[in-house]
């Protein structure tokens, strides 16, 4: 059960750190500057990722932390940039994930 919750709170500090993406890129969208509230909220979310990051690692290692948050993170910003941002997914892209995924699994196997 420890292992678990190691990969949900992994999951977890990805999307917060994920938020904080969304809000970076709303705030360059827009023009604003490095102070804008939007800027200031994605390094808060940031921020907040750190601890879950900390209490995740309690349950899992480093390795499997880092193997975890790389299919996660990989996923939710190519969906996130195409979904909301309407960003295009090229046959090359779609490549480069498919085999970064293996990478990462490959990874998994080991730590």
């Amino acid at each position: 059960m420890t292992v678990f919750w190691g990969y949900f709170l992994c999951a977890m500090a990805t999307c917060v750190i994920i938020a904080g993406d969304y809000y970076f890129k709303l705030a360059v969208e827009e023009g604003q500057g490095l102070v804008s509230p939007k800027v200031l909220l994605g390094c808060a979310l940031y921020a907040a990722s750190a601890g879950l990051w900390f209490v995740s690692m309690r349950f899992i290692s480093l390795a499997q932390v880092g193997v975890a948050a790389s299919i996660f993170t990989l996923l939710a910003l190519t969906a996130l940039g195409h979904v909301v941002f309407e960003e295009r997914i090229a046959h090359r892209d779609v490549i480069g994930i498919t085999l970064a995924i293996g990478a990462v699994l490959v990874m998994a196997r080991t730590a």
